[in-house]
């Protein structure tokens, strides 16, 4: 052996042995693999494992992950629902958002700031480790919304909300991209439905909050400032814990062993979609924008979220309308937020338990949407049982929503295909979201005719494309099959393969 190689081990104190082992070690092409390689190249153990080893596992992802997730969720449309709660405590009037359609377009600008901020903030993701941006921006985000308690006119309150919606908008494509690389495609319904419907449950507790701030009086602020105030600063701390707590995909995932590591990566191959590739590919950017599956997804997301204008922006003031005073049309949303809680829980489940149901529960679910938009549309205004039983289950998309996201992961392959698209569907949603406010006008209060027709017709629309979505999968999986290619993994992590380039590949119906 060479005097400069004893030396090279002497210093690094290892032995001959280990260096040869070094000068054999593979190299991992991260470029085009999938990063999941290095683990399953580095474990030396047994790469065997028995259902109830992978049952114990994936309890554990769940308590480590969902629960982060759910929180998170749960804090973004807590300060996102705030301002239909803190509009009848006086901040149309303090903010002069009573003139025209101010109101209405300062819960449509939100959404503008939405589609500015998601395709950034998922590249950071991508680029950057995701728990840190995650952690990031929901304090930033917490900042921005105490700054709420500082506006002092509307335009002033146009720039926060802006702003807000430019934070918040992140948020929901990264969590679609960590469930689909922690969980198997039949357990991403369920996951994805666990963290959406915080939408619903933390719409019956946020308003409990709401309601005690509510009663302060006197002082320099009024009630709505102090409700924006201790949202924003729950936020702020609750970004440490997403910092320190948070395991991003199973490759760089704290606190678990080099055996569940093993396991929770190879586990993930009859995915065939990968687990994370930091590498941005532009030729999966045009393969994303060339994809008829992704714009039907797209479609009915934006047609879906129409109806989350009233929904998110103007349940309490409709409530309102019925001759209830602030107060109680506060509480009286509580029951809204349970139901629609427990529909977005519930129709995930059902996505998990029953195979090649999913896209029956997004049309499905379109009904309650349907039933609530006609019965606030025709009801006179004395049918106030009628009408509250309506607005509890307006928001029955939401479960259809919780399905389509799952859906949307499940069928993309390719780690910069599924951060282009994941982001795309929250651009339909956020279009979506923008228009719906400006369609109720204040002319066309209590009753909202034209509000609701359209909430009507884009509907029906969504839940018809969601079946169109189903037969042009089966018709994809049919001419796979006949090429005599069948479903297989074995090229999972190996070049970063995208859904039409794997030939292997499966959509979820």
């Amino acid at each position: 052996m060479a005097d400069h190689e004893k030396q090279v081990i002497e210093q690094a104190d290892v032995s001959p042995q280990t260096l040869e082992e070094l000068k054999h070690t593979r190299t991992i092409d991260t470029v085009h693999q999938d990063e999941a390689v290095k683990v399953l190249a580095q474990y030396a153990g047994d790469e065997t494992w028995t259902p109830e080893e992978e049952k114990k596992l994936v309890r554990k992802i769940d308590r480590r992950l969902v629960s982060i997730l759910c929180v998170t969720y749960g804090l973004q449309y807590y300060d996102k629902a705030m301002l239909s709660q803190a509009a009848i405590f006086g901040l149309r009037a303090d903010l002069e958002l009573s003139v025209g359609n101010r109101y209405s377009f300062s819960a449509s600008i939100f959404y503008l700031g939405f589609i500015v901020g998601s395709y950034p903030a998922i590249l950071m993701a991508q680029r950057w480790p995701i728990e840190r941006v995650a952690s990031a921006i929901v304090a930033v985000w917490g900042a921005c919304l105490m700054c709420s308690a500082a506006c002092h006119n509307y335009q002033s309150f146009y720039a926060q909300r802006f702003f807000l919606g430019f934070l918040e908008s992140g948020i929901s494509p990264m969590f679609m991209l960590v469930v689909g690389g922690w969980y198997r495609k039949p357990e991403q319904a369920l996951r994805m439905g666990a963290w959406y419907c915080c939408t619903g449950y933390v719409s019956a507790v946020s308003p409990l909050i709401n309601y005690g701030l509510g009663h302060i009086k006197g002082g320099s602020l009024n009630s709505w400032q102090y409700m924006y105030l201790v949202a924003g600063a729950i936020t702020i701390l609750w970004a440490i814990v997403i910092y320190f707590l948070m395991p991003p995909d199973p490759i760089r995932a704290k606190r678990f062993t080099e055996r569940e590591r093993y396991i929770a990566v190879a586990r993930m191959r009859e995915n065939n979609s990968g687990v994370r590739n930091t590498h941005f590919k532009v030729e999966q950017l045009w393969e994303s924008l060339l994809d008829i599956k992704f714009w039907l997804i797209f479609a009915i997301a934006f047609l879906m979220m129409i109806a989350n204008g009233p929904v998110s922006s103007f349940i309490p003031i409709i409530i309102s309308g019925f001759g209830f005073n602030s107060l109680n049309s506060l509480l009286l949303t509580l029951p809204a937020g349970v139901v629609i809680g427990t529909i977005e829980l519930v129709a995930p489940y059902l996505a998990y338990r029953i195979p090649r149901i999913r896209t029956w529960v997004i049309a499905i679910c379109q009904i309650g949407t349907i039933l609530a938009s006609i019965l606030l549309w025709q009801l006179p205004r004395s049918s106030k049982g009628g009408l509250l039983f309506a607005c509890y289950i307006l928001a029955s998309f939401g479960g259809g929503y919780a399905v389509t996201m799952g859906l949307q992961i499940a069928n993309t392959a390719g780690y910069t295909k599924r951060s282009v698209t994941s982001s795309g569907i929250f651009v339909g949603y956020c279009l979506g979201n923008f228009v719906g406010p400006l369609l109720f006008k204040p002319k066309d209060a209590p009753v909202y005719a034209p509000g609701f027709i359209a909430v009507l017709i884009t509907s029906i629309i969504s839940g018809l494309l969601a079946i169109v979505y189903r037969y042009v999968c089966l018709w994809d999986n049919k001419k796979r099959d006949d090429s005599g290619v069948m479903e297989n993994f074995e090229h999972a992590y190996e070049d970063d393969l995208t859904d039409k380039k794997n030939p292997q590949f499966r959509f979820t119906v």
